[in-house]
């Protein structure tokens, strides 16, 4: 029963697209950053609860049906048998949706939720105003850069920890 709950849940959140979130947010908080967040936030809950719950189903039962065998507390075999296998996921799948919010956020920005695309939008509508245009368009693409290779180099180490000292 919990279990589709949740996944109703997960299937409500993402369902309803971030803009219309935004929209639906921007009616009840405002223009302001609350509006952003919360829609950025709701559609991922929903997405990367839908893909996490998929992941701990496809995880290998093998490794925990091994420690049960052994007399592993459910704690123990979801420690050693379920999260090794689904780290790797979790964080890459964390860490691709954070460098497309930070894409995201530039266009609920303009919508009215704040941020640096609210200041984008006002620097294109004045038409006068390029080089500060320019400027915020290379800060996004540095940021969207930055974050997608830390996240390379995070997802290398915990995919192949072994490789790290060389």
């Amino acid at each position: 029963v919990i279990r589709f709950i949740n996944r109703r849940l997960f299937d409500l959140l993402r369902g309803i697209d971030m803009l219309i979130w935004s929209l639906i947010f921007l009616r009840a908080f405002g223009p302001g950053l609350f509006t952003g967040v919360f829609a950025i936030g709701f559609t991922d809950t929903g997405s990367l609860g839908k893909l996490m719950s998929e992941a701990i189903e496809n995880a290998d039962r093998r490794q925990v049906d091994g420690m049960k065998s052994t007399g592993a507390s459910k704690l123990q075999q979801h420690r050693f048998g379920i999260i090794p296998q689904i780290l790797p996921i979790f964080v890459s799948q964390s860490l691709y949706y954070l460098e497309s919010n930070t894409r995201s956020a530039v266009i609920i920005g303009a919508m009215g939720a704040g941020g640096i695309g609210l200041q984008f939008l006002g620097a294109l509508q004045t038409g006068n105003d390029f080089e500060n245009v320019a400027y915020m368009a290379f800060l996004i693409l540095a940021l969207v850069i930055i974050i997608d290779n830390l996240s390379g180099r995070l997802r290398r180490a915990l995919i192949r920890p072994e490789e790290r000292h060389t």
